[in-house]
């Protein structure tokens, strides 16, 4: 073998470790190949830079994701997956202020969905949303 080819084979031998090193580890299936009704949930409790935040996968062929899966999936079918139209609850919540963001991203009867939306309280929240975002079960 002569320098040149050496020197060539050296280089392709370091170009392809250092592609392999900044690749990173290999990810799951994104949410988004999920077949059926989907939505990817978050809910983040106080300032949404510094709160906390939970998040679940609903899947609704059959139900599961949370505690309420089942509800969940049943309110949404009845409203063809758009939350702002789910009914109102007739409840009294508290006036305390305690931040909720909401959010939903997914797939619903074949469209995407795509909701945001910050509540007063989880007390509001769980009024305005059914079981959708009661990821705590």
């Amino acid at each position: 073998m002569t320098h040149i080819t050496r020197t060539a084979a050296a280089a392709g031998a370091l170009l392809a470790a250092a592609g392999l090193l900044t690749a990173g580890p290999a990810r799951a299936a994104s949410p988004d190949n999920q077949q059926g009704n989907w939505l990817y949930l978050t809910v983040t409790r106080g300032d949404a830079r510094t709160g906390v935040t939970h998040g679940a996968l609903l899947l609704c062929d059959p139900p599961r994701g949370h505690g309420h899966a089942a509800q969940a999936c049943g309110e949404l079918a009845d409203v063809q997956g758009d939350i702002d139209r789910i009914p109102a609850a007739d409840v009294f919540c508290p006036m305390i202020f305690a931040p909720v963001t909401t959010h939903a991203r997914g797939r619903w009867n074949g469209r995407s969905v795509d909701f945001t939306e910050t509540y007063t309280s989880v007390c509001v929240m769980n009024a305005r949303t059914g079981h959708v975002f009661a990821l705590d079960g």
